[in-house]
């Protein structure tokens, strides 16, 4: 079988890049190891804030208006604590000049509409499940072997398998791993008053909570802390885990009730040598992992999905000609290391007990709230 793309990896960003080449024009094979979960009807506890900017994407795919609208919640607020202000940082869409500043869905309710709108688009062949056997990058063509024997040839293999890619590792891209010693501990719950469709998130010197606004009264709480106490977290009864939750948030919206089990994620920086190689780009987690503390990972993948579209789509030569891969990698160089730089830097900034720093960015915190240009300049990125 031959075709123009093989993405490898059926996931939000796998899955949104074989669409948009399908629908440009281009013949597509997608390989994707398993099946999506079914779309159903508890809440997801993989949740993501998307950025209006990758809204507009979804939506021009035809992927946004096909997913349950009661299901999304806009964010119309942002508001950042340090470890010892009890005045937070404040964002919002009017001051920005924007209806929303994003919107939370679930990873199940968009991954589900992306699969629907795969199976009715042409010029699209989805192998799943599929186990991929070995992996050949020739001079004008990579050719893909799957473990039941089938053939695939394309001119570019694009790696959309996550973070601990097999394509990557096939292509012999070097990659920095720098583990944070901490997991990312996520769960849903009922909150006994209103959120106001407001994000909220604290820095703290033990590590660094989030609650993002759900339909109705519920939220979704993303907490990294460290490994010992993410395990404590994780050995909690529902009970003393809602009191704990909400302790941690300062009671702002009253009593908790959990509604999805805690689930925990090892939190690490990871940067690739490079984001292509001959025959190959790498997109999302295969390309780059950053802290989630921003909620930025998801959204950096999009945008370099929408990057490579852009550059693949414009090509009339070859598209995986090392000319039209570099332009990929370049265009996407400053907005992946301005994102690793800054959660790392914020990262490291706040879990971190020495008394000058806690002063300067306890101070940074309330400076920013004064300092419009600058809100602006954080605000324009967040959008993105």
């Amino acid at each position: 079988m031959n075709t123009d793309v093989i993405v490898i990896g059926g996931g939000l960003v796998g899955a949104s890049t074989a669409l948009a080449l399908s629908r440009g024009g281009l013949s597509v094979v997608l390989v994707e190891a398993g099946l999506p979960q079914e779309n159903n009807t508890e809440w997801d506890s993989r949740i993501y804030a998307i950025t209006p900017g990758n809204v507009e994407f979804l939506r021009d795919l035809g992927v946004w208006n096909t997913m349950d609208a009661s299901r999304i919640n806009p964010i119309h607020a942002m508001q950042v604590w340090g470890d010892v202000s009890n005045s937070p940082l404040n964002f919002d869409a009017y001051s920005a000049g924007v209806a929303e500043l994003g919107f939370i869905l679930e990873n199940r309710l968009m991954h589900a509409a992306l699969w629907k709108a795969l199976e009715h688009t042409q010029d699209l062949q989805i192998l799943c499940p599929a186990r991929c056997s070995a992996l050949e990058f020739g001079k004008d063509t990579a050719h893909l072997t799957l473990e039941d024997g089938r053939n695939v040839s394309a001119k570019l293999i694009i790696a959309a398998d996550g973070a601990n890619s097999w394509v990557r590792k096939q292509a012999g891209v070097e990659v920095v791993a720098e583990p944070y010693h901490q997991l990312g501990v996520v769960a849903n719950f009922d909150a006994e008053k209103p959120h106001g469709n407001i994000a909220r998130q604290w820095f703290k010197d033990d590590g660094i909570l989030a609650w993002l606004p759900l339909p109705g009264n519920r939220i979704s709480m993303v907490w990294s802390a460290f490994e010992a106490q993410a395990k404590t977290l994780m050995e909690l009864t529902p009970e003393q885990l809602c009191h704990t939750v909400a302790e941690a948030g300062h009671h702002s919206l009253g009593a908790m009730h959990l509604i999805t089990p805690a689930a925990a994620f090892p939190l690490v920086l990871q940067r690739n040598q490079s984001m292509i190689a001959p025959r190959l780009a790498m997109v999302g987690d295969a390309a780059h992992q950053v802290h989630p503390l921003a909620g930025q990972g998801m959204n950096l993948g999009l945008r370099d999905v929408q990057m490579l579209v852009e550059v693949l789509l414009k090509t009339q030569r070859d598209v995986g000609d090392w000319a039209i891969l570099r332009r990929y990698e370049r265009s996407r160089k400053a907005d992946v290391f301005a994102m690793g730089s800054v959660t790392d830097g914020l990262q490291k900034l706040f879990n971190n007990d020495d008394p000058m720093l806690g002063f300067l960015r306890n101070t940074g915190l309330r400076m920013v709230n004064h300092l419009p240009p600058v809100k602006r300049a954080l605000m324009a990125r967040a959008l993105a």
